[in-house]
């Protein structure tokens, strides 16, 4: 799957002559009848699926014309469209390449539980494809794809990730809760925003990997009592532990 990412054609549906869109849009009956036409091509199709009112039982019959079903555009603007029913939402949005699987989680018009097939698939398909495309996702991804890539092993989709604007304080803590990788760590303590947060800096202070130094910076500014009821359930080493009590 992977490697189908270099065909990928980001561009925008191609153009619809004035008479096939007027062919298309001629009325309620012609729509309904339009699935059914043997000459419905990828243009038609296209154009017809630009309409944000067509009736569900037109997509339902596109879903079943494996012929149109070939087409990159077509799927994704099936999967996008509003009135799409769900289960024909579903079973094509796992078959989408990988960068339409992010458009699809970002799409502000599409259903909430549409878009968290198309996260779950993303996120499964994180262990086949390439580190490029990793390092795109980290940027451009959902926030909650991006906290998933926190914990892979590259460091510079980890700093990528950082960056992702959807990315929120809580997924950094999940992530520094799970143990995630020293890069994580490392990247985290040096970041300008994230290292600021005090929810992230008490992450930290459960992490095995925070260096004494930066342990020692985020401990000074919590109350001791704070400070002992996070060190009971931390990972750092019992004698970083003790030199952050004796110097509170």
């Amino acid at each position: 799957m992977a490697s189908d990412q270099s065909k990928l054609d980001t561009s925008a549906a191609p153009e619809v002559s004035p008479s096939r869109s007027k062919a298309v849009h001629s009325g309620s009956a012609e729509v309904l009848e339009a699935p059914l036409d043997p000459g419905l091509n990828e243009d038609r199709a296209l154009a017809l699926l630009k309409q944000n009112d067509l009736p569900p039982e037109v997509l339902e019959q596109l879903s079943k014309n494996g012929a149109l079903l070939k087409s990159r555009k077509v799927k994704l603007a099936m999967v996008s469209h509003p009135k799409s029913p769900r289960y024909v939402s579903v079973a094509i949005v796992r078959q989408l390449f990988t960068f339409d699987l992010m458009r699809v989680a970002l799409a502000p018009l599409v259903a909430g539980d549409v878009k968290m097939v198309a996260e779950e698939t993303l996120i499964k398909r994180l262990e086949v494809i390439t580190s490029g495309e990793k390092l795109s996702l980290a940027r451009r991804a959902s926030g909650r794809v991006a906290g998933v890539l926190l914990l892979d092993p590259e460091a510079r989709v980890i700093r990528a990730a950082l960056e992702n604007p959807r990315l929120t304080e809580a997924l950094i803590v999940r992530a520094l809760t799970r143990a995630g990788p020293p890069a994580l760590v490392q990247a985290v303590c040096h970041h300008p925003k994230w290292s600021l947060r005090q929810e992230i800096r008490i992450a930290l202070l459960r992490n095995q990997h925070t260096p004494p130094t930066r342990a020692m910076e985020y401990a000074r500014g919590l109350p001791a009592p704070v400070l002992k009821e996070i060190l009971q359930s931390s990972q750092l080493p019992e004698s970083t532990k003790g030199c952050l009590l004796k110097s509170d």
